[in-house]
């Protein structure tokens, strides 16, 4: 135990406490501190510092100098006035302040000295540390630029750990070439740049995803971490990977210093760590050139099998228009309100007005006007043809473009019910971006359209163990298995969504369901009562006062259902007629939610309220007209 001031160092059980009060320190930043404090008063030199704990594998000075700056802000430090670790550009670091090693004073006031054992180092890594803040980014042509800068950096970096790791001796496990991109770190002085931090992020997600074989795990669950500094070890046991990729952008003025690292979770081992240094001039012209020096210093391939260079999709000729669509991802990914969505496609037309070339502008609006005419707040006829458009037009001018393949692919499920057109669109979605937990999400929603709830199912699951944090994950898996006769495994999964949001939607309607087919309508009432999306706690008293054999409550409900959504819930409305025995009402109503394009509707085989309808004369012309197989 070492003490200087008011803090103490239990280097036996790598804690520091502070007044009695443990302060949290990442075990790498720890073991930093600790070599410091044994070596009091000498300068150390950052190759000794590399040296005596990192000495099986590079890391780059950037890393420590962070670590430096976590041990500042733990202890109240200050740079320009040490007390406690002194810096001496480019020699090294000194620990200044006095300090006390309380186990030799023990030991020279025993009698009788023991010998005791070091206690053996945790091995978990930290997550990356943010770095020293500097001037605050400007707001001109090129800063956003830096993300596709970084994209095509670290997607060279970590294709060459992942082909070596797949091409070594021992062949690697799946878990082995799994990865979470968690957000970067915003080091402006300002700290204004969450948008340009956040882009970065998701684009390399995106990349990434486009490599077969490697599990990337989506943004809803990576940006669960954002701000939270949990280390390395505790991101990989809550996301099911083995590495995690984190870094910092910092810009003071011309000059620009990209770090990235990536990093084992199961031990904190650091695989690659690159700093990279610039002056801004073209900012394209240094994309290429960060991207070809990363490429050989790897000596591998970037991503993709049939080895060619890697191009990262959100290129631009004009520097502005990548701002204005990093501004347009922001708003996208804060919300789907009306102000969110409304803000997200005003950048996203600033995007395609500064150029109208720009495919990954135009695929982005497809996504933002079908997300607004899916909830109504436009004319839905209108919206989901604008959608469409916008979607064919980036398709256009990049026929190698996922996103805007997903655009349509939804377009054609949502509205025009074309189910062998969204076949084609997500098959070529797929082979771009095979990772893309959305793709996979959409190929689920198609596969239950068509009846096939093993493979609905299936892939389902596979978006769940890719975005194993986001609650949409757990519920529709789990109203899966329910529709599926799966009750258990539906309960299971229900409860996972309801403990990552007790608040979410349609989880209790869901439980009240499986309830009702267990034949427990008490019980099923109960959760609807939970329920608080509106029409669905109506859907599910009119539900349950029916199986309970009270008509009057169940018809009141019914009633204020059908006044307050009878224009966005026509096809909950029919479900309820049906299980009621009222088949000719329940036909009205799909009827109407046909000529409405209700979204519920395309689940018209597999839904289990429905079961009586598909005995009805009226059943099979019905899926005809949907264009749906029988």
């Amino acid at each position: 135990m070492k003490s200087f001031k008011t803090f103490r160092l239990d280097t036996a059980n790598h804690l520091l406490y502070r007044d009695g009060d443990r302060v949290p320190l990442a075990p790498k930043v720890f073991d930093l501190l600790a070599y410091l404090a044994d070596n009091p008063g000498r300068l150390v030199s950052q190759d000794e510092i590399l040296q005596a704990l990192w000495s099986e594998t590079y890391v780059n000075p950037e890393v420590l100098r962070k670590y430096i700056l976590e041990i500042r802000k733990a202890l109240g430090d200050r740079a320009e006035q040490p007390e406690f670790i002194e810096t001496l550009p480019k020699r090294g670091y000194r620990f200044i302040a006095p300090i006390t090693d309380e186990d030799l004073v023990e030991a020279a006031e025993a009698p009788a000295p023991l010998e005791t054992e070091r206690a053996p180092e945790d091995p978990i890594e930290p997550q990356a540390v943010a770095s020293e803040p500097g001037s605050a980014l400007p707001q001109r042509l090129g800063k956003l630029a830096l993300v596709s800068i970084l994209a095509i950096v670290v997607a060279a970096a970590i294709a060459g750990y992942f082909l070596i790791a797949r091409r070594g001796a021992n062949a690697a496990s799946p878990k082995s070439v799994s990865i979470a991109v968690l957000p970067f770190t915003d080091t402006s002085a300002a700290n204004d740049q969450e948008y340009f931090s956040d882009g970065l992020a998701e684009q390399l997600i995106n990349d990434l995803a486009k490599s077969p074989g490697i599990k990337v795990i989506g943004r809803s669950s990576a940006f669960q971490f954002k701000g939270k500094n949990e280390d390395a070890r505790v991101v990989g046991r809550k996301l099911g990977v083995a590495n995690v990729l984190e870094g910092s952008i910092r810009r003071d003025g011309n000059e620009v210093r990209i770090t990235a690292e990536l990093i084992k979770t199961e031990d904190g081992f650091q695989i690659w760590s690159q700093t990279y240094d610039q002056e801004i001039k073209d900012i394209f012209a240094v994309q290429d050139e960060i991207a070809q020096s990363a490429t050989e210093a790897l000596q591998v391939k970037l991503l993709g099998s049939n080895g060619q260079p890697f191009d990262s999709t959100t290129r631009s000729t004009n520097p502005e228009a990548y701002q204005a669509y990093l501004q347009a991802e922001h708003f996208r990914a804060r919300g789907q309100s009306k102000e969110d969505l409304g803000k997200a496609l005003a950048y996203a037309d600033q995007a395609i007005q500064l150029d109208q070339k720009y495919a990954p502008a135009w695929a982005l609006r497809a996504v933002l006007q079908d997300a607004e005419a899916a909830f109504d707040f436009v004319d839905p006829a209108e919206g989901f043809r604008r959608a469409r458009n916008d979607a064919e037009r980036a398709l256009e001018l990049d026929p190698n473009s996922a996103s805007a393949y997903l655009a349509l692919a939804s377009t054609q499920l949502r509205h025009d019910w074309d189910w062998d057109a969204a076949a084609i669109s997500l098959r070529k979605a797929a082979a771009l971006e095979p990772g893309d937990v959305e793709i996979i999400r959409t190929q689920s929603s198609l596969a239950r359209v068509s009846g096939n709830l093993d493979l609905a199912i299936k892939l389902t699951e596979q978006a769940v163990a890719l975005d194993p944090l986001r609650t949409n994950s757990h519920l529709y898996l789990g109203h899966l298995m329910f529709v599926a006769g799966r009750y258990d495994d539906a309960q299971r999964e229900l409860g996972k969504a309801l403990e990552l949001n007790s608040q979410a939607a349609y989880i209790h309607l869901t439980l009240g369901q499986i309830l009702l087919a267990e034949k427990k309508p008490q019980q099923a009432l109960t959760e609807f009562e939970m329920e608080p999306s509106e029409w669905g706690k109506l859907m599910g008293q009119a539900l349950a006062y029916h199986a309970l054999g009270r008509p009057q409550p169940s018809d009141a409900a019914l009633t204020k259902l059908i006044a307050t959504h009878g224009q966005d819930a026509a096809f909950q409305v029919a479900q309820v007629y049906a299980y009621r025995g009222q088949p000719d009402k329940a036909w009205q109503w799909l009827e109407r939610a046909y000529q409405q394009r209700d979204s519920g509707l395309p689940s018209i085989k597999t839904e289990p309220l429905l079961e009586s309808m598909r005995h009805d004369p009226r059943y099979a012309g019905f899926l005809e007209k949907m264009h749906l197989p029988k």
